[in-house]
């Protein structure tokens, strides 16, 4: 619809107002935990418990905030995560009142075959298989009702909620990281930004042949409705038990599909579940299967990222400060940069070694980055709290999250040479042509 005053799921003041009530009931319990000397434990227990009932956008920015390890307090981040990533279903009324509204009333004659049971359901949609006329196996993924309004609604209580860990802890300025967050959830509510995602993607990862996404189907997709060809293969937990040799190739092919769109064009894919990826037999072929989250840097940006990493490998400590600087930390103290560097060289550490290694040994998966965060906030906490710039929202985001994933994989791979190779001659003149060329051919 071009006519947003004539969208019945704008952003509509009663809509924000009905969720903030449902939400606000939810939440009455945490607060009265609060108000009565509740410990970071069990405050933390109570907000868990009330975010798993708001459901929506909310429990999804809250999943996602745990798996940025130095944005929460220990006790929030480990009581987030237990927030379950899946949601129940609406049924086929729902279905068919969301199809008739996006393709029309005779939107079942547009489809071979469309199944009513979802496929799939999380806090924003849900996804049904169906055949397309010319039989083809498609993905059609639904947006719930009123989410733009729910949306909104939710952000403007997530920045109630972050400000309570900032008088508690103290230690991390989350305004840009609430910032960050909002603009990328209205992304994800836009499925025809998600379409060139999707054509973006397949640009940049066309050399890696056993990299594939699916590709949208224009006609029978709209700002709500997603309609892409269905990609098969097992989900990444079900290659866990397999030879070493075949973890590690998954291994790679992931590094690839995150690293090398990173380094080449300076786009990154934010969501780091492990349903986001699907493999074919033997492993030949990776799937990614969504593009809702998906972060465009500033090409400066990625040349603090391999200044960094240069600087740390060279213990060069004024090209470790002048990428900090680059990223716009401010006021720079001594005390500052070395809580900084301790968590940069944590994230590094693995790519600044030439040698076959585990990403980190004897670490569970979900605790991935968890103990050096501690000591990082630990350290800040006497510097007051510290603004962190917001790219490093998504960045740090996906970082962990692929660590934790080879973690899981228990792969064993020289992740100092493949990086190295990715930055081979990297020129941010260079991937700010290509980023631009790439942008415009998908018209973002």
């Amino acid at each position: 619809m071009t006519d947003d005053s004539r969208d019945p799921e704008r952003d509509r003041i009663s809509a924000r107002i009905g969720r903030v009530a449902r939400v606000g009931a939810n939440m009455s319990g945490a607060v009265g935990a609060r108000v009565m000397g509740a410990d970071q434990q069990a405050l933390a227990r109570a907000l868990r418990q009330a975010l798993g009932r708001s459901k929506g956008p909310l429990m999804k920015v809250a999943q996602l905030l745990a798996t940025i390890p130095d944005l929460l307090p220990q006790a929030y981040a480990e009581e987030f995560r237990k927030l379950q990533a899946h949601a129940p279903p609406m049924g086929w009324p729902f279905v068919q009142r969301r199809m008739r509204a996006e393709l029309g009333e005779d939107w079942e004659t547009r489809f071979a075959a469309f199944e009513h049971e979802a496929a799939a359901a999380a806090s924003l949609g849900q996804v049904h298989r169906a055949t397309s006329l010319d039989g083809r196996a498609l993905a059609c993924k639904l947006q719930y009702p009123d989410m733009t309004s729910a949306v909104e609604a939710d952000l403007a209580q997530l920045k109630a909620l972050l400000g309570l860990f900032k008088a508690m802890d103290g230690s991390i300025d989350s305004s840009e990281a609430i910032l960050e967050v909002g603009e990328r959830l209205r992304e994800e509510l836009d499925y025809a930004r998600e379409q060139k995602h999707m054509r973006l993607f397949k640009e940049m990862l066309a050399p890696h042949v056993d990299i594939h996404t699916p590709e949208p189907v224009a006609e029978l997709s709209t700002k709500r409705l997603l309609t892409m060809t269905w990609l098969g293969g097992r989900g990444l937990m079900h290659w866990l038990e397999e030879p070493q040799e075949l973890r590690n190739r998954i291994a790679e092919l992931l590094f690839h599909a995150w690293w090398a769109p990173m380094t080449r064009h300076g786009v990154i894919h934010g969501d780091p579940h492990l349903g986001n990826y699907a493999l074919t037999e033997n492993a030949e072929r990776l799937h990614l299967l969504d593009f809702g989250c998906v972060r465009i840097f500033p090409p400066r940006f990625l040349e603090g990222v391999v200044g960094l990493y240069q600087g740390l490998k060279a213990n060069d400590s004024e090209q470790i400060v002048h990428a900090y600087e680059i990223w716009g930390f401010k006021n720079l103290t001594a005390e500052l940069i070395e809580a900084l560097t301790l968590w940069a060289r944590f994230i590094y550490g693995p790519l600044i070694e030439d040698r076959v290694r585990t990403i980190a040994d004897n670490v569970p998966p979900a605790e991935y980055g968890r103990r050096e965060a501690m000591e990082v906030r630990r350290r800040l906490k006497t510097l007051g709290p510290v603004l962190v710039p917001r790219e490093f929202v998504f960045m740090d985001r996906a970082a962990i999250g692929l660590g934790a994933a080879f973690l899981h994989l228990r792969a064993e791979l020289n992740f100092g040479a493949m990086f190295a190779e990715s930055v081979e001659g990297f020129s941010v003149e260079a991937l700010g042509a290509r980023q631009s060329a790439a942008l415009l051919d998908v018209d973002l």
